[in-house]
């Protein structure tokens, strides 16, 4: 075989493996608008008088992401990914299954500690899109990334269609039903995700040769790696405490459950829709640059919600919201694909997602206290700040970048 038909090949299979993951991104990755559109009204649906609590299962669900980051990038190291992932799909279903029982069973603490595993099983559906890039040529690993996170189109329009369809469908349990499709849905995916064809990982041994990997300590230094950190933790860290307030805003104003559902619905859309491209926008000009584009869309989204208080304007907040965190999220995730190599993988992805999810997990849980105690308002303010630190960031490596080039 030549060396352009071995390129070719390579290639071919490379989409292959993007297009399954980003099938089972849409499958799977639908419990995650589950949890978090219905997270925070099904606990005040279990809560008392006091409701300054409503969001914490959605905080379950974000540490849930953060605390099993560690464990599924080990998991999958032992396992291989298509092994790895399967083993997500068992644990999502289990929390779902929780979940489903601690409505059944009147139980705030329960009902979070479901959405904390699902959540669990949510830090092996984060694990996609690097595999996706690990398993590509150089010249197709931002379009890879962003083959997988376009699986999140169907996530936005499958997952808030269950809850719409299904959230009343064990009446008088609200809500049961919903995340009992959860279920299903790790099922399915696991069928999906049996046709991978990566090869898996003996146990006990090692597929790739570790020799040239360098401490953790020295890669999570680099100037590039600290400002994709700090990009992508802003910008997912916002579109969380933004988003997850957003249902309770919308219902607070007089607005109904269907209309923050379906606002949650266009917001998630607006998050994966771009993905299309966005991998060629980072081709032609730059990761920075796209990044920066994103933390502007955040802007826009918090200058939209301080505007007023009518459906649109929530809507469209949410829709900027969901771009900004594409842009943000691909562009700061490709410049940290390029700062390791290929034998540090493993432990760089799962300290990345350990401290990604650890902050989103303590921004949606801020979000129910800063909501309660100083309004929607107040939510949309704290834009402003964490987007300045992000440009100082970006700035400084550019300044790195400058001085390293002369």
């Amino acid at each position: 075989m030549t060396a352009a038909a071995v390129v070719a090949e390579a290639g071919k299979e490379a989409r292959r493996t993007a297009l399954l993951l980003a099938a089972a991104q849409a499958i799977i990755g639908s419990a995650a608008p589950i949890a978090i559109s219905l997270g925070a009204l099904a606990g005040q649906y279990l809560l008392g008088p006091d409701k300054s609590l409503a969001t914490a299962p959605v905080t379950g669900f974000n540490i849930g992401v953060a605390l099993g980051a560690l464990p599924a990038a080990a998991i999958i190291r032992q396992l291989g990914q298509r092994g790895g992932f399967m083993t997500g799909t068992i644990v999502t279903a289990l929390g779902g299954l929780v979940a489903t029982l601690a409505l059944f069973n009147p139980s705030f603490w329960l009902f979070a500690f479901g959405l904390l595993v699902i959540g669990v099983g949510g830090a092996f559906v984060q694990q996609f899109r690097f595999a996706a890039a690990d398993n590509a040529p150089p010249e197709f690993k931002a379009r890879a990334i962003s083959f997988v996170l376009a699986g999140g189109i169907v996530t936005a329009i499958l997952g808030p269609q269950i809850v719409i369809f299904t959230r009343e469908s064990f009446a008088p349990v609200m809500f049961a039903g919903s995340f009992a499709s959860i279920l299903v849905l790790s099922a399915v995916g696991a069928v999906i995700l049996s046709f991978l064809r990566i090869a898996p990982k003996a146990v006990g041994g090692a597929a790739v040769e570790e020799s040239d990997a360098r401490p953790l300590s020295e890669i999570v230094t680099q100037p590039r790696f600290v400002a994709a950190l700090f990009c992508v933790v802003g910008s997912y860290a916002l579109m969380s405490f933004v988003m997850t307030g957003a249902p309770l805003a919308m219902v607070g104003c007089g607005l109904s459950t269907d209309d923050a559902t379906l606002g949650i619905s266009w917001h998630v859309m607006a998050m994966f829709g771009p993905s299309f491209f966005t991998g060629s926008l980072i081709h032609r000009f730059g990761a920075e640059r796209i990044v920066a584009a994103g933390l502007v869309l955040l802007i826009g989204c918090a200058a939209v919600a301080l505007s007023g208080l009518a459906l649109w304007q929530f809507w469209t907040a949410l829709i900027l919201l969901g771009l900004g965190w594409n842009f943000g999220f691909i562009g700061a995730t490709s410049m940290v694909a390029a700062s390791y190599r290929p034998s540090e993988k493993s432990k760089v992805q799962g300290f990345h997602d350990f401290v990604l999810f650890g902050s989103v997990a303590f921004a949606s849980l801020m979000s129910g206290a800063v909501y309660n105690a100083w309004g929607w308002a107040m939510l949309n303010w704290l834009v402003f700040p964490v987007c300045a630190l992000c440009f100082v960031a970006l700035g400084a490596l550019k300044v790195t970048s400058l001085r390293v080039a002369n």
